[in-house]
């Protein structure tokens, strides 16, 4: 009997570890990501090389777990549209499954750096790493919104922020710039939606905006 368990025991460590094998590291995307990460690191003024340093492995280490999530989602995807080519509804359903746990590694995995992070760093650290990995859309938007409509009320921003913060959270774990940018478009939507419904003119506004820059740059000559 012991020596059955052992044997179970055995098989499932066998098993465990070929699911979490790592796949073949490819040494130009590790280069392009590390590169990436000191970037980051850099613009969130850390001048402590030992803390830099660290802060850069978590960074990367977070872009390269990622890529695996995704590399192995695209896979499995591709495997069930070749299985499948004539039945689409069963294959998305599949898919749908795979997309499902796909989102629950995300979000083991988004903690788990999180936590990483606010170990080494200060809650103003953490917030230009986060920035530095989704092309400051937040700080950028943030204050755009509020050059545009200048009479917003802090009930009104404070909406906008914590949405734009949301998009932000999101976007960290979006697989492309692309869709890092399409977080920030979904969340702007729903910004807009609700600045119209408190009865601001977007259209307006935003002629509005345009004329004041041009003002600006023009008085800038």
């Amino acid at each position: 009997m012991k020596h059955f368990k052992y044997i179970v025991i055995l098989l499932l460590s066998v098993a465990v570890s070929e699911a979490f094998a790592q796949a073949p590291v490819d040494n130009n995307y590790i280069k392009v990501i590390t590169e990436r990460s000191n970037k980051i690191v850099t613009g969130a003024g850390i001048s402590d090389s030992v803390k830099f340093k660290k802060v850069r492995d978590i960074v990367v280490a977070q872009y390269s777990d990622l890529n695996t999530i995704y590399d192995a989602r695209k896979a499995k995807v591709n495997d069930i549209k070749t299985q499948m080519p004539d039945d689409k509804a069963g294959a998305n359903a599949k898919i749908a499954l795979v997309d499902s746990n796909v989102a629950k590694q995300v979000k083991v995995l988004h903690t788990s750096y999180i936590n990483k992070l606010n170990k080494e760093l200060s809650a103003d650290e953490v917030d230009k790493i986060k920035d530095g990995m989704t092309y400051r859309i937040y700080p950028i938007t943030y204050t755009a919104y509020q050059d545009e409509i200048p009479n917003l009320t802090e009930e009104q921003k404070s909406k906008i922020k914590g949405w734009l913060l949301e998009a932000r959270e999101n976007a960290i774990d979006a697989e492309s710039s692309e869709k890092k940018h399409a977080w920030f478009g979904k969340f702007k939507g729903r910004i807009n939606n609700y600045l119209s419904a408190q009865g601001y003119d977007m259209k307006k506004e935003g002629e509005e905006w345009q004329k004041r820059i041009k003002e600006r740059q023009a008085a800038k000559q």
